[in-house]
């Protein structure tokens, strides 16, 4: 198991977050896409497209 989080290059939508962070933990890259949209309509405080968007800016890409 990779023990950084990385943005992914292989299972990569947008920015490859969620791609990132299914190779970091070993999950399917689907269920966590589908996990973030299901939050995204959630009224949490820290709201999922935020903290993607941060994820976005401060996780780096994989190294190739």
């Amino acid at each position: 198991m990779n023990q950084h989080l990385y943005r992914s290059r292989r299972n990569c939508m947008i920015a490859g977050v969620c791609g990132g962070l299914a190779e970091r933990f070993g999950w399917d890259p689907s269920l966590v896409r589908l996990a973030f949209v299901l939050l995204s309509f959630t009224p949490i405080p820290a709201h999922p497209v935020l903290v993607y968007i941060i994820m976005w800016i401060v996780v780096p890409k994989a190294p190739e």
